[in-house]
């Protein structure tokens, strides 16, 4: 009896949220002030990091701009001021490297002051199939798309935790919800992000401090060149995103404390689906899908193709790796 009634609770529990949900979609939600806020941007030299700056920069907040590429920081930066803002702080650091993070982050504390606003954006793709890529590679990926959002949370969280106010923005892809043929380790990154944010969601919650939000954000592929040569079967339903559109939908999701972004709308559905649909009929869908990660051309711009005698990978965050994995200063 206990178990039909606990049932029978669970079910009116998704069935009124659901129906909350569908509600929610077409009152407007108020957005926050967030005009004087610490806003700290990893992998913001270039791509969709330099592009939420510029957003956030329009917001009045305190922008902390975090890259390994100091150059690109420097151009960041500019641009920023370009609309009038001063206080915009550039640090050189490779989010990979715990001892570094803290290092850098206690920099931070003294000179600017406690994080509010943190998103983790670094990221990297290998762009090889498992058996081809070298153990190094595999390594970074996972060092700095998912552990890295270990040590800036470990960083800055304490601080948000003593005041119940904060907002941590954790900028994943569609690959942590859907695995992909030729993507196995970034897949794997993905997915552990992901993960790692929604926890630390509910564990906030649990403890009573609902003042701090998440904010975790699942893109398709996005025409930054990180995918340079990526194609899509079905343009219309998942087409590739251009980086403009994709800031504007994640400053907005900050915004309105929206806990889960996926991008386009139609990846919603898909990831609905994913879990219902046959193994089977599910790989034959994988295997019509081109694998994102070829790389077809190179790449000069905001993502970099870092090609060696030994392996090619394509970059994210304005870091090029060597052949043993190690950042290359650009």
């Amino acid at each position: 009896m206990n178990f039909i009634l606990e049932t029978l609770k669970v079910l009116g529990l998704v069935l009124w949220y659901s129906l909350e949900s569908f509600v929610f979609c077409f009152i407007p939600t108020k957005k926050k002030n967030v005009a004087g806020e610490v806003v700290l941007i990893t992998g913001s030299g270039s791509g969709i990091g330099r592009l939420m700056a510029l957003e956030f920069a329009d917001l009045g907040t305190v922008l902390v701009l975090w890259d390994i590429n100091q150059e690109g920081l420097k151009e960041t930066a500019r641009l920023v001021k370009e609309k009038g803002v001063t206080r915009v702080h550039c640090y050189v650091c490779d989010c990979s490297d715990k001892a570094e993070v803290y290092s850098v982050a206690d920099q931070v504390k003294r000179e600017v002051g406690d994080v509010s606003i943190l998103v983790n954006n670094a990221g990297i793709v290998t762009g090889k199939k498992f058996m081809d890529a070298p153990d190094s590679l595999i390594e970074k990926s996972m060092e700095v798309n998912t552990m890295a959002h270990f040590w800036t949370y470990k960083a800055f969280l304490p601080a948000m935790i003593a005041n119940n106010h904060g907002h941590l923005v954790c900028i994943a892809s569609s690959a942590g919800l859907i695995g992909v043929n030729g993507l196995a380790d970034y897949c794997a990154s993905k997915f552990g992000a992901v993960g790692f944010a929604e926890s630390i969601s509910l564990e906030l919650i649990a403890t009573g401090k609902d003042g701090i939000k998440t904010t975790i954000v699942c893109p398709y592929f996005i025409n930054t060149g990180m995918f340079d040569g990526c194609q899509t079967k079905w343009p219309r339903l998942l087409p590739i995103l251009e980086p403009t559109y994709v800031a504007k939908k994640i400053i907005r999701a900050v915004l309105t404390d929206q806990v889960f972004l996926l991008l386009p709308r139609s990846m919603y559905l898909i990831a609905g689906l994913k879990k219902h649909a046959a193994p089977c009929r599910r790989s034959a869908t994988h295997r019509r899908v081109p694998p994102p990660c070829g790389a077809r051309s190179p790449v000069v711009h905001q993502r970099l193709l870092a090609t060696t005698e030994n392996h090619t990978s394509l970059i994210h965050s304005s870091e090029v790796l060597s052949a043993k994995g190690q950042p290359i200063p650009l």
